[in-house]
C-alpha cells in the first residue's frame, strides 16, 4: 500500500531518545529571566491562584517554556504543544514530497497506524495508545501491522528536523490529512497541537491494529474500531482510504508481487492495489469491490464484507453511488480517528486553516472569581492548570 524505499542504516537515526527530543527542545527556545520573573510575581500575586504554587521555583520550571507555539495574551506566557506558523510550512514540505515520491498512501497508513491503537477503556494517557508520536520508536515500528513504515518516517524525519517547533504527533496526522487532500480528497477539518509521548516505554502493546484476512471479517473489525469509539459507518468510510495505495506481499503477506496497474509505479513498481488509478482519492474502492469485475484489483476478506454485511452494506452501497456522501463521511471519520488518544495543547487544539476558528483565552469575568458566585468554567479551570504548570505549580 505504499511507496517502497531501501531501508539503510540511517533508519536507526530516526528513531530519537527522550534525551535526544529534550536536547533540541532545550536549544529551541531562550527566555529572558526578567521577563518570566514578572510573570510569575503577577500570578503568585492573585488571591485566587496564588497558594497553588509551589514554594520555591525549581529549577526544572523554566523547561516548561520550551514548548513551541507561544504566544501571548494578558500577563501569561501560553505556549503550544506545536508552533502553528511551523505547522504550515511543513505542510508545504509535505506536499513537495508527495509530488516527488508518490508516497500519499504510506503516509495516510503512518498517521492512522499511530492513531489507531487507541484504546477507549483505558484512562490512562500513556496506556491508551492513540495519536501520541509513539510510532517514531523502533519497539513499535518492528509491529508486524507496521511492516514498511520505517520508510515513511524516513520521508518526513528531514522535515521534523527543519521543524522543531512540529510534534511527531501533529507532523504524522498533518502528513496523513494533507496525502488525502492533495489525492484529489476531502478537505480534513483536522486541529492541531498533540502532545509526544516521551520514550518508547510508553509504546502500546503489539496487537491493537485491524488484521487483513481474519476468520471473522465484520466481528473482527467491529472489534477493533468499537475498542477505539468509532461506529459501522466509520468503519466503512474510513475502509474507503484504500483507494490509496498497493498491498505488497512481502510486507503483509496479500496480494501480488506485481499488476498491469502497478508494474511501472509510479515510485517503486510492484504490488497490488484496490483500485486502477491507486495515487487518486475517490470512490472507486467501493465500485471495484461491489463489482468485482477485474481480477489485477485486490479484494480482502475485510473489504468484501463490507458488502456481505447488512450493517457495513449500507453505507458501502451509498459511497459505491455518491461520491459526495463519501467525502462528507469520511472527512469526519478521519479526523475523529486523528484525534483518537492525543492530549491536546491548547486543550481544545488549533487549526492552520485560513478562516478557521482560533482557540482564544476565555474573557475575564469577576464575578466569577467572587466568593458565593459562580464556580468556575471547565475551560477557565484547564487554563489555569496549564498555567500553574508552566511555572512549576501542581496541575491540581
Amino acid at each position: 500500500m505504499m511507496t517502497s524505499l531501501k531501508i539503510t542504516s540511517a533508519a536507526s537515526r530516526l528513531l530519537p531518545s527522550a534525551t535526544a527530543a529534550t536536547t533540541t527542545a532545550t536549544a529551541k527556545l531562550s527566555l529572558s529571566s526578567s521577563s518570566a520573573s514578572h510573570s510569575f510575581k503577577l500570578l503568585r500575586s492573585s488571591p485566587l491562584i496564588s497558594h497553588l504554587f509551589l514554594s520555591q521555583k525549581r529549577a526544572a520550571d523554566a523547561s516548561r517554556f520550551l514548548r513551541n507555539g507561544c504566544s501571548s495574551y494578558s500577563t501569561v506566557t501560553k505556549c503550544f504543544a506545536s508552533d502553528p506558523e511551523q505547522l504550515k510550512s511543513a505542510r508545504e514540505d509535505i506536499k513537495e514530497i508527495l509530488r516527488t515520491k508518490f508516497c500519499h498512501p504510506i503516509l495516510v497508513r503512518l498517521g492512522w497506524h499511530d492513531a489507531g491503537t487507541y484504546n477507549k477503556n483505558i484512562k490512562d494517557w500513556l496506556q491508551r495508545g492513540g495519536a501520541n508520536g509513539s510510532l517514531r520508536y523502533e519497539v513499535e515500528l518492528k509491529h508486524a501491522a507496521n511492516a514498511g513504515l520505517v520508510n515513511a518516517l524516513q520521508l518526513i524525519q528531514p522535515i521534523k528536523d527543519k521543524y522543531s517547533g512540529v510534534t511527531y504527533a501533529d507532523l504524522f496526522q498533518l502528513a496523513s490529512a494533507t496525502a488525502v487532500e492533495e489525492a484529489g480528497g476531502p478537505k480534513i477539518p483536522m486541529k492541531y497541537g498533540r502532545v509526544d509521548v516521551s520514550g518508547p516505554h510508553q509504546c502500546p502493546e503489539e496487537g491493537r491494529l485491524p488484521d487483513a484476512g481474519p476468520p471473522s471479517p465484520a466481528a473482527h473489525l467491529r472489534d477493533v474500531f468499537y475498542r477505539m469509539g468509532l461506529n459501522d459507518k466509520e468503519i466503512v468510510a474510513l475502509s474507503g482510504a484504500h483507494t490509496l495505495g498497493r498491498s505488497r506481499p512481502e510486507r503483509s503477506g496479500w496480494g501480488k508481487p506485481e499488476t498491469k496497474y502497478t508494474k511501472d509505479g509510479p515510485g517503486a513498481p510492484g504490488g497490488q492495489s484496490w483500485t486502477v488509478q491507486w495515487l487518486k482519492f475517490d470512490n472507486s474502492y467501493f465500485k471495484d469491490i461491489k463489482e468485482r469485475r477485474d481480477a489485477e484489483l485486490l479484494v480482502l476478506p475485510t473489504d468484501a464484507v463490507l458488502f456481505e454485511d447488512a450493517s457495513f452494506k449500507e453505507y458501502a452501497e451509498k459511497y459505491a453511488a455518491d461520491q459526495g456522501a463519501f467525502f462528507k463521511d469520511y472527512a469526519e471519520a478521519h479526523a475523529k480517528l486523528s484525534n483518537l488518544g492525543a492530549r491536546f495543547d491548547p486543550p481544545e487544539g488549533f487549526s492552520i486553516d485560513e478562516g478557521s476558528a482560533q482557540p482564544q483565552p476565555e474573557k475575564f469575568d469577576a464575578a466569577k472569581y467572587s466568593t458565593g458566585k459562580r464556580e468556575l468554567s471547565e475551560a477557565m479551570k484547564q487554563k489555569i492548570r496549564l498555567e500553574y504548570e508552566g511555572f512549576g505549580g501542581s496541575p491540581d
